[in-house]
Order: C-alpha cells, then sequence, then structure tokens
C-alpha cells in the first residue's frame, strides 16, 4: 500500500506494456464477443455468463499463483509480490481522479467539472448542477475507497498475490458485463452476484474505517456517520455501496445517492444521510481529507496485523 500511494503505476508503463487491469478486460471481452449470443435463450446465456466468469477466474488466478511462487524464489521476493500487488491498488489515483473535479468545480467552470466527473461515475453528467457534480464525486470516492482500496487490500491479506488478482478479475467482469445493459443483462448475472458477495466484507469495513477518521476530524461528525450507515445503508439498492456512501453522508453532513441518470434512464434510489444537498467543490475537499484519514487507519490496521504474524513465538 505504501509503494502504490507513494508512486501510483508509471504512466510510462501503461503506455509501453498497459495495465493488469486491461489485460484481465480483454479477456473479459475476448469472452464476451465468444459466448454471449443474441439468439441463445436466457438460461443459456446466463450459464455462458457463468463459464465465461469461471475461465477468467482460473486463468488470472493461475497465472497470479505461479508468478507469487516464483518471485518468492527470488531474493527480497517478498518485496517484488508487494511491487505486483500495488499495481493492483487504487489509493493514489482514486485521490487523483476525485481532486481533479474539485479543481475543475473552483478554477475551471462546470462543464470541465462535468468532464472530470465522467470519468469516474457511470451516471449521465451532462445536466448535473455543480452540488450534482460535487455529490457524484464524493458518492464516487465513498464507493471506490471500498472496491478500490478496501476490498482489494483485504483479499490480498487473505490470499495472497491470488486473492486481489481473483479479486480484480470479478469487480473488472463486473464492470464491463455485471448485466446494465439487455446485452448483459443475462450473461453478466454471475458476475453481478459474485462481486455483490466479494465486497460484502469490506464495503463494511471501509464504512467502519470511514467512521473511525471522521472521530480523529474536528470537520466530521463519527455520531452522525455511525447512525447514517445504521439508518441508510441498508436501503441503498446495492448490497454494499450504501455503507461507504452513508458513512460518508453522516461524517460530512450531506445527503448522497437518491435518484440518477443512467443512459438517459431515472434510477430511483434511497438517500443516504439527511444534510445539505448543495454540496460544493469544498466539501469534496473535505471527503479527501477523511479518505486520507481513513486509509491512513486501514494502513495502520495492516501493519499492526502483519507484526503479529512476524513477531517471535
Amino acid at each position: 500500500m505504501l509503494v502504490e500511494l507513494c508512486l501510483g503505476y508509471p504512466q510510462p508503463l501503461t503506455r509501453a506494456i498497459g495495465h493488469p487491469v486491461t489485460w484481465i478486460g480483454s479477456l473479459i471481452g475476448e469472452l464476451d464477443r465468444a459466448l454471449n449470443r443474441d439468439t441463445a435463450s436466457v438460461r443459456t446465456r446466463r450459464l455462458m455468463g457463468a463459464a465465461a466468469l469461471s475461465i477468467v477466474i482460473v486463468v488470472v488466478g493461475l497465472i497470479a499463483f505461479i508468478i507469487e511462487r516464483e518471485l518468492f524464489r527470488l531474493p527480497f521476493g517478498t518485496f517484488i509480490v508487494a511491487l505486483a500487488a500495488s499495481t493492483l491498488v487504487a489509493q493514489r489515483s482514486l485521490h487523483r481522479h476525485v481532486a481533479a473535479v474539485a479543481t475543475a468545480l473552483e478554477t475551471d467552470g462546470l462543464g470541465a467539472a462535468r468532464s472530470a466527473v465522467s470519468h469516474i461515475v457511470g451516471r449521465d453528467t451532462a445536466a448535473l448542477d455543480a452540488a450534482g457534480v460535487a455529490r457524484a464525486a464524493i458518492e464516487s470516492l465513498a464507493e471506490n475507497f471500498s472496491d478500490a482500496v478496501v476490498a482489494p487490500v483485504l483479499w490480498l491479506a487473505i490470499a495472497g498475490l491470488p486473492g486481489i488478482a481473483v479479486y480484480k478479475a470479478i469487480n473488472t467482469a463486473d464492470s464491463m458485463i455485471g448485466h446494465r445493459t439487455e446485452r448483459h443483462a443475462a450473461f453478466g448475472w454471475a458476475a453481478a452476484r459474485l462481486d455483490d458477495l466479494v465486497n460484502l466484507p469490506a464495503s463494511r469495513l471501509a464504512a467502519l474505517f470511514l467512521i473511525a477518521a471522521a472521530a480523529l476530524r474536528e470537520d466530521a461528525a463519527s455520531a452522525a456517520a455511525w447512525q447514517t450507515v445504521w439508518l441508510d445503508a441498508p436501503r441503498h439498492r446495492s448490497p454494499n455501496a450504501g455503507y461507504p456512501e452513508a458513512a460518508m453522508a453522516g461524517a460530512l453532513g450531506l445527503s448522497l445517492a437518491g435518484p440518477r441518470l443512467y443512459g438517459g434512464v431515472r434510477v430511483d434510489d434511497a438517500v443516504m444521510g439527511g444534510g445539505r444537498w448543495d454540496a460544493t467543490a469544498a466539501d469534496i475537499r473535505r471527503a479527501l481529507s477523511l479518505y486520507r484519514t481513513a486509509d491512513a487507519i486501514l494502513i495502520a490496521a495492516l501493519a499492526a496485523l502483519a507484526a503479529l504474524f512476524i513477531a517471535p513465538a
């Protein structure tokens, strides 16, 4: 986590060889084209989607297992494995993308802010006002703290490089084929359901880390964060996203989620929190500060856990 926090994934490396997630995405795309037939029945497309997901999990998991086993045989192998794993955590890039929305709102105007937030959310952004852009950025920060930071690190701690690689494979499959379109309504069913399952523990942990972070900050309310999670998170249409979003909303005194547009279709969702709707760039900055504190708590918790494992008997 410290390596990724300090270095991220270097852009020259991206240009030269791509990114592990794009490699996984390419495999998912090939399987989608090969197995997702428009003429097949709903049952067949579900089965083919489950088969595609199984292939992705086996291929990615096996490759990661072999890489980890061989790297551990090298001098400083543990550090090299950590370098490999750091490519699948997104602390730095998440912060950068959300901060770019705040900067756009502060200096470049609403059009630039809409463009910046469109890189991190799936909803329609063309009609968002400044407060809507700010709320979208904060919601994305909260949800991705769970999906892009806590969850991959949790599965890394549980199952090493194969654990984090398989998690990213499932998460990428959900983002690509997780029944968000008519074409993937059946084919992506297994990916969406499994992604919900593997993200379940991390979403609750992410909420707890945000609540703990709020307790350490004067500009956030820990008690309100806890109350909002308790009351509102179970009402979110996602079984997981509501937990970090509710924690963030309560901590900052905002209202998040609620109705949104996806592909021109209105999606009604429960409101997280009972605070202000008129979020601003300053609120994005506060959310980023809370995120940094929560991330520091996560790193400290992992360091303490690691110390328990390496402590002499």
